[in-house]
């Protein structure tokens, strides 16, 4: 038996002890993973230093390294995120429903764990912590399979928290992480029905599109981000430019920031070039089309493949557009389903653009950096779901569940 099939088994046999844990139970391992996150950080950050100096050998750009590095600050949060979520409500029994049919049968709709969940993501070595406590809180095992890129700092921060979670009580085998990293091995965790009930990719289009289109695991597709803003031609110009930075500088290397521009001709000539002239200064390439060029002359032009792609970086494509209905239009080409925004002083187009488009969050008069459980209130995410079935949006705890049915009677037997 390999590596994956034997923590598959492990996994298994976990998460059928983690289904009877109370809340208090969960909540102790939580409070000791995030505990000993904080006091093994020097070794954490030593071993992220080994895969930061190889990412910088290899060329990788800095909203890469971005992603990639840990600092005292970040291992920090990583430890607060933890006990937030041992803070949040528990889903696993929540009751939804309860009712007696015609029969007499008292019927009820309870939450449950999904079992045993799968994680493929890369290079943020923070999703290794937040995967292993949201899972837990919601009493699924995790088996975690990080990029290559990030190894080290995810080897040293699941030694950590399964220790520190073993230690306090948490079945042995609930928090593993998948230390080959070669491809044939994802390809072998996709077909790992026997012991994984769902996988959830994280990572860039072509690791999720590889998991969505092989796997015979059962995938919560979560999202690439070609996040829109779209302001209209009642929009408050100096609002648009603040939304408008903060999509797309705050933060490029992640899959909610702002990576197109819609703008209405009829403010472009206005607008663009105050965007511009803040967007520039914070070294942002824009590409942009010919209308743009003209009144943006810094800006390169955009190509077809500019307006598809998920930067991840500080570039911004701009498109002039002749109203509304052409920026829905571009949206449902372009868009991947993830954030959408439109800044606007019509209430009617803000209504329009919110029913007509087509995602798992669209916003009005605010930046697409806010789709994040965190912000959300869910107290931390797995992943943001641009799929419809099951989860949508920033997942926290409530979709790491499914339900079953309670039925409870008294001798009844159908006639």
């Amino acid at each position: 038996m390999g590596e994956l099939e034997e923590k598959g088994a492990r996994a298994r046999e976990a998460s059928y002890q983690l289904a009877l844990l109370t809340t208090e139970q969960k909540n102790q391992g939580l409070l000791a993973m995030a505990d000993a996150l904080e006091a093994e950080m020097a070794a954490v950050l030593a071993a992220n230093a080994q895969d930061m100096q190889r990412a910088k050998e290899k060329g990788q750009p800095q909203a890469f390294l971005d992603r990639l590095l840990l600092t005292e600050g970040r291992v920090r949060d990583m430890a607060e995120g933890i006990r937030a979520v041992a803070e949040l409500s528990d889903p696993v029994g929540y009751v939804e429903e309860m009712w007696l049919n015609k029969d007499n049968l008292q019927i009820g709709k309870v939450a449950v764990p999904l079992g045993v969940i799968g994680m493929i993501y890369e290079a943020r070595p923070n999703v290794t912590a937040d995967a292993a406590a949201l899972c837990l809180k919601s009493g699924n095992a995790v088996l975690l399979r990080g990029s290559g890129d990030a190894i080290q700092s995810n080897i040293k921060i699941a030694a950590v928290l399964s220790a520190a979670a073993e230690k306090a009580g948490i079945p042995a085998g609930s928090i593993q992480l998948v230390e080959d990293t070669s491809r044939e091995t994802v390809n072998a965790m996709l077909k790992l029905n026997a012991y994984l009930d769902v996988l959830i990719p994280r990572g860039g289009a072509g690791l999720i599109r590889n998991v969505v289109q092989n796997a015979t695991v059962p995938v919560i597709e979560t999202g690439v981000g070609n996040c829109h803003i779209y302001v209209d031609e009642t929009a408050d110009l100096d609002m648009a430019v603040n939304i408008i930075l903060n999509g797309k500088v705050q933060r490029p290397g992640v899959c909610n920031a702002t990576e197109s521009l819609l703008v209405h001709k009829n403010i472009a000539e206005q607008l663009l070039p105050m965007a511009a002239e803040k967007l520039l200064q914070a070294g942002v390439e824009l590409r942009g089309c010919p209308q743009t060029m003209q009144y943006i002359p810094q800006s390169k032009a955009a190509t077809e493949e500019d307006f598809a792609t998920e930067f991840h970086d500080l570039i911004l494509s701009v498109k002039v557009v002749e109203n509304i209905d052409e920026a829905i239009g571009h949206i449902r080409r372009f868009s991947t389903k993830h954030s959408e925004v439109i800044v606007t002083n019509d209430y009617s187009h803000a209504r329009q653009f919110q029913q007509m488009v087509d995602a798992a969050v669209v916003y009005v008069n605010a930046s697409s950096r806010f789709s994040d459980g965190f912000q959300f209130g869910f107290g931390a995410e797995i992943g943001i779901s641009t799929q419809k079935l099951h989860a949508r949006g920033p997942m926290g705890l409530k979709a790491l569940t499914s339900y079953k049915y309670i039925v409870n009677g008294n001798g009844q037997v159908r006639k």
